[in-house]
C-alpha cells in the first residue's frame, strides 16, 4: 500500500499546474490539517534531498502543487526556447479543438472530455500562444479558464471564431475532428511555412 507521501505526490502530479486545495487533500488523504502539513513536509524533504529529483512541492494560498525545482531552471528555459516538436502533437490538437468549441473551459473539464490529464499539452499550447487564460471559474478552487488567443485566429487564418466549421460539417469519425478543423484552413501548409522560416 502506498504511503501518504506517495499518495500526496501522485495526487499533485495528476492535478497539474492547478494544484489541489488543502481542504480537498484533507478529504482525499483522510487526514486533518496538521497531519497534511506533516505529510507535505516529509515529501518536501524527500524531494529536496534527492539530487535526482527535478520537482518540488510548494504551498501557496492554501493550495499545494508540484513544480520544477530551481536547479532545473536552465534546462526548462532551454526546452521552452527550442521547439522540440515542429508540429503540434495529436493530444495538443485535440485540446485545441475542445477549447475552440467549448471556451471558456477549465483543465478539469477538458480532462473529463478526453479522459486523460491535459496539463502538459496545455502548457505547450500556452507557450505557443495559441491559447491563454481568461479569468477563473466561480467554482471550488477557482480553476483557470482557457480560451483561444488572437494568435490562434491568425495562425489558422480565421477572421473570427464565427469562421470555425460547424460541428455538423465533420465526418462521423470524431477522431478526425481536430484534423478536419485545422486542415480545412491550411494548417499543414502553414506548418511547412513555419519550418522553413
Amino acid at each position: 500500500m502506498a504511503s501518504k507521501e506517495a499518495n500526496l505526490e501522485a495526487l499533485l502530479y495528476a492535478a497539474g499546474d492547478n494544484g489541489i486545495e488543502e481542504t480537498h487533500l484533507i478529504d482525499l488523504l483522510e487526514v486533518n490539517k496538521e497531519e497534511l502539513s506533516e505529510i507535505a513536509d516529509e515529501l518536501e524533504k524527500k524531494l529536496s534531498t534527492d539530487t535526482n529529483s527535478g520537482i518540488q512541492i510548494i504551498h501557496i494560498a492554501h493550495t499545494y502543487k508540484l513544480t520544477t525545482s530551481p536547479q532545473t531552471a536552465k534546462v526548462i528555459e532551454k526546452y521552452f526556447q527550442k521547439d522540440l516538436t515542429k508540429n503540434l502533437s495529436q493530444s495538443a490538437l485535440e485540446i485545441l479543438a475542445i477549447i475552440a468549441y467549448r471556451q471558456p473551459i477549465t483543465r478539469v473539464e477538458i480532462d473529463d472530455i478526453r479522459g486523460v490529464n491535459s496539463s502538459g499539452a496545455l502548457q505547450t499550447l500556452i507557450w505557443r500562444g495559441l491559447i491563454e487564460t481568461n479569468g477563473t471559474k466561480d467554482a471550488p478552487g477557482h480553476p483557470k479558464l482557457y480560451v483561444t488567443s488572437d494568435y490562434f485566429l491568425q495562425y489558422f487564418n480565421y477572421q473570427s471564431l464565427a469562421d470555425l466549421p460547424l460541428i455538423e460539417e465533420f465526418a462521423d469519425n470524431e477522431n478526425d475532428m481536430e484534423m478536419d478543423l485545422f486542415d480545412s484552413k491550411g494548417m499543414v501548409d502553414r506548418q511547412i511555412e513555419k519550418e522553413g522560416e
